[in-house]
């Protein structure tokens, strides 16, 4: 059962690489092309959606990187191999998004305060948008058909819908413009796109430092984990209960189980361990597991933990 489950963690990493190098080749594109319109239309709300595109693209392209270095297998001394790298990417791509907000904020602000003689060119800033719109659409479409629950994957999903409203946005503030010359929705649309940036960044932020900084996943709880495990024949006691995420879609658990003396001679540690790894991944879909089962008579010898 576990090396099926690996070979189909595999084939899903495999395949969510797939979706974003096309991703990365349509934002690229979309990069370049924006670039081009915001200098020709004078738009910081279309600057504002390909600076986004830029951070997508470095992001991309580091999710990617990091992709491949997760699949690599364990070596002597990176035992549970490199997947922490992908973690490591969703982090800095948070922090990347986080600065392209800061820039956003400050600029948006500064052109409404001081306008200056910047005159927004509406019939090209809704060329380029529609052109962002269309492509973010088909990037969304492409990277929300993977079943996966990958963190890189999720970044990437997170920055091109953000960007895809972005480009709603700046179509928006062309079409304001075009109808009532207002230039001034411009640098508003440029700050409504900060704001959608905003939470999505913090979210990944968020469930990176959770795995990095190992703590139990959102959807185990340890005390019902103590009760089921608690509920196998023959187990009197469990403690030092641990639980984290390797990365995302591979979380671990490790405990002590205290066994009645009784209990293990009649039915050995093997049994004992296949019936606790069992429990553990039929009621919680944990798979890595690792349990030191000790008999009651070693109790004495114990320095009982806490749930950690």
């Amino acid at each position: 059962m576990g090396h099926s489950h690996d070979h189909s963690h595999a084939s899903g990493r495999a395949a969510d690489r797939a979706r974003l190098r096309l991703v990365l080749a349509i934002t690229g594109t979309v990069l370049v092309i924006e670039l081009v319109g915001a200098w020709l239309a004078g738009s910081l709300a279309l600057l504002a959606d390909a600076g986004h595109m830029a951070t997508d693209t470095a992001a991309i392209v580091l999710a990617l990187g990091a992709s491949y270095v997760a699949a690599r297998p364990a070596g002597p001394r990176s035992t549970f191999g490199l997947h922490r790298a992908e973690v490591l990417a969703a982090l800095l791509n948070a922090l990347v998004l986080l600065g392209v907000c800061v820039y956003l904020a400050y600029a948006g602000t500064m052109r409404l305060v001081d306008p200056g003689t910047v005159e927004v060119e509406a019939g090209l800033l809704i060329a380029f948008a529609t052109a962002g719109l269309v492509a973010n659409a088909v990037s969304l479409l492409v990277l929300s058909r993977s079943e996966s629950d990958s963190l890189n994957l999720r970044g990437a999903l997170n920055e091109v819908l953000a960007d895809t409203l972005g480009s709603v946005l700046a179509l928006a503030a062309g079409v304001v413009i075009w109808l009532w010359d207002f230039q001034q929705a411009d640098p508003i649309a440029s700050l409504l796109i900060a704001v959608l940036i905003l939470p999505r960044s913090v979210s990944l932020l968020k469930d990176a430092a959770v795995v990095l900084l190992e703590i139990a996943p959102r959807d185990l709880d340890l005390e019902e984990v103590r009760r089921h495990l608690l509920g196998v024949p023959g187990v009197v006691d469990v403690h030092d209960l641990h639980a984290w995420t390797i990365t995302s879609g591979i979380p671990s658990l490790s405990a002590h189980v205290t066994v009645t003396d009784a209990c293990l001679a009649e039915r050995g540690v093997g049994a004992t361990l296949d019936e606790l790894s069992g429990c553990v991944s039929d009621h919680f879909d944990v798979r890595h597991t690792t349990f030191q089962v000790e008999p009651a008579s070693h109790r004495e010898h114990e320095d009982l933990g806490e749930v950690h």
